[in-house]
């Protein structure tokens, strides 16, 4: 358990009920302090969110757990729940022009007819030393393509890298600092183990609100912050006039949204740091059949909107879907395109086809249901040279400190990053003089 929280630190107030705000507000009780946790939406959980299938709850985007991610597993030592992960070995595919390859061995490897026998051999050899080719080397500045293109030269990067990386981060895909997936690289790596939460990630955040509200702290739903103010402390207004006063404040908030939210004089203060974001749309397809039973399945220049694949079956098993096989399907995209813009049924219909198409041993029959949801911000898209512009957690001269995606950069965004920063927010609001407003 954390240090005492000084007195002077009194009420603190965090805004936003993912699973970042979630962790600081856990922390923070069990440190001493009095805590409003204020959430906008009805559920608690941010991208870890739920909807109500049968009698059971489903996540709306798709989750697992690293053996690496130590911050989140201690965060569920933590809750009693980390003996509640099954762990399962899972594969991973690559669908090419159609084609459904596996992509997990050396055999695979050899066999992946997309590329010729040298760029496959190639291939191999530089994934394997990756991580060894990153080490001491100024990745932050280093764009993805001008690294990667140079290791595994044009054809492996016109045909494979740059689709993946288009997929995930848009048009600006080649200008992602290197550092990125080398941090990536270092969680996920050649793990093929994964493991997901006995009931779903619902017991986890379930978990955390009951904590919180154990040690003495309130949590809000349908309390969306309509105004930020700072002073001696924070000003936070709720719809219908009613105002949250705190010493102190943390923020969850996207920094675009945040922007928004912030009066004159919080604004002004505000890191000037203005991130494109991307968001995500997902569907998710309740099969009476399975696919290729590999976990996660990148799909490239197979005329679908779609580019990825992200099987349950092999992770979490049929029982909790009722025997059915529950896919995933994404595409990362801008929240003002056209695809996040489109109607959910118009989506639902198209991606139905192409799956259909994609998989032709599948029929109308098998697709029981399907939900699409979208998240508009999901993962910051960071410029080079990051490391030297990623803001502070405290806003200067005020009483109000952030714990966003924009903060966690190099390490990839997951829970398992959110926790990680959570408990650097909290060392910080612990360890920190009360500022004085300037």
């Amino acid at each position: 358990m954390g240090a005492e929280v000084a007195p002077d630190h009194g009420h603190v107030a965090v805004v936003g009920g993912g699973i970042c705000g979630l962790a600081t507000a856990h922390r923070l009780v069990r440190a001493g302090a009095r805590v409003t946790l204020l959430e906008g939406s009805d559920q608690l959980g941010g991208l870890g969110t739920f909807f109500p299938w049968r009698d059971r709850w489903v996540e709306r985007f798709y989750h697992c757990v690293m053996p690496t991610d130590d911050h989140l597993l201690g965060l569920l030592d933590e809750l009693g729940l980390r003996d509640s992960i099954t762990w399962r070995r899972t594969r991973m595919g690559m669908v090419v022009d159609g084609r459904d390859f596996p992509f997990n061995t050396a055999l695979d490897l050899l066999r992946f007819t997309p590329l010729g026998v040298v760029d496959r051999l190639r291939f191999g050899a530089v994934s394997v030393l990756l991580r060894r080719l990153g080490r001491g080397k100024d990745l932050d500045g280093t764009r993805t393509e001008d690294w990667l293109r140079g290791l595994y030269g044009d054809r492996v990067w016109e045909l494979l890298l740059a689709p993946l990386f288009g997929a995930k981060f848009g048009a600006r895909f080649g200008d992602v600092p290197a550092l990125y997936l080398w941090q990536r690289l270092g969680r996920e790596g050649a793990v093929a183990v994964r493991g997901y939460p006995d009931g779903g990630y619902r017991t986890v955040i379930d978990a955390l609100r009951a904590s919180i509200e154990a040690g003495g702290g309130e949590v809000r739903l349908d309390a969306p912050v309509r105004r930020i103010g700072v002073g001696d402390g924070v000003r936070l207004e709720l719809p219908g006039g009613e105002v949250v006063s705190a010493d102190r404040a943390v923020s969850t908030l996207p920094l675009p949204q945040l922007r928004q939210l912030a009066d004159d004089d919080l604004a002004a203060r505000l890191p000037d740091v203005r991130l494109p974001y991307q968001g995500v749309v997902n569907a998710l397809f309740f099969l009476r059949r399975p696919l290729s039973g590999h976990y996660w399945t990148p799909v490239v220049r197979s005329g679908t909107d779609f580019d990825g694949l992200i099987q349950m079956t092999p992770l979490a098993g049929v029982e909790p879907y009722y025997g059915r096989h529950l896919v995933y399907a994404m595409r990362y995209t801008d929240r003002e395109s056209a695809l996040f813009q489109e109607d959910d049924t118009a989506i639902a219909a198209r991606w139905t086809a192409q799956l259909l198409t994609l998989h032709p041993a599948l029929d109308a029959a098998d697709v029981e249901e399907v939900r699409v949801f979208k998240a508009p911000f999901v993962e910051p898209v960071y410029p080079l040279g990051y490391l030297a512009r990623r803001p502070p957690v405290v806003v200067a001269g005020t009483p109000l400190l952030l714990a966003t995606t924009a903060h966690v950069y190099p390490d990839v965004t997951s829970w398992n990053s959110s926790v990680g920063l959570a408990q650097r927010v909290v060392a910080t609001l612990e360890g920190a003089p009360q500022p004085v407003p300037g």
